[in-house]
């Protein structure tokens, strides 16, 4: 089964959720998602797979620094994550059709 860490390496949750994963002799798909962000289909998947709004992953001190409203409507909101994804919380763990955010980082056990 295949597995993907929406990842930022300079975060310490991002990183320990990463060497957890490969503590488990997984090998995933590592994206960079501030070098990379995902699609706005992408990101719309990702939250179905989460079961959450765009608001419940905006990181709050981010988005206030880029003048994001979090009381955005849901298309806007994540608009505003691809062009600014460091407002995007993180790591976000995808397998299976099912995603985890990675706080702590054992939550991302529970689809691996």
């Amino acid at each position: 089964m295949p597995v993907t860490i929406y990842h930022n390496p300079r975060c310490g949750k991002s990183r320990d959720t990463l060497k957890l994963i490969e503590a488990k002799g997984i090998h995933p798909d590592v994206i960079e998602y501030l070098k990379t962000p995902p699609s706005a289909a992408e990101l719309k998947q990702i939250l179905s797979w989460l079961g959450v709004p765009a608001k419940d992953i905006l990181r709050g001190k981010e988005a206030a620094e880029n003048g994001i409203d979090p009381g955005l409507p849901e298309d806007r909101l994540i608009a505003e994550m691809i062009a600014h994804p460091i407002v995007i919380e993180r790591p976000i763990v995808v397998s299976n059709g099912q995603a985890r955010v990675g706080r702590p980082p054992e939550k991302v056990l529970e689809i691996l």
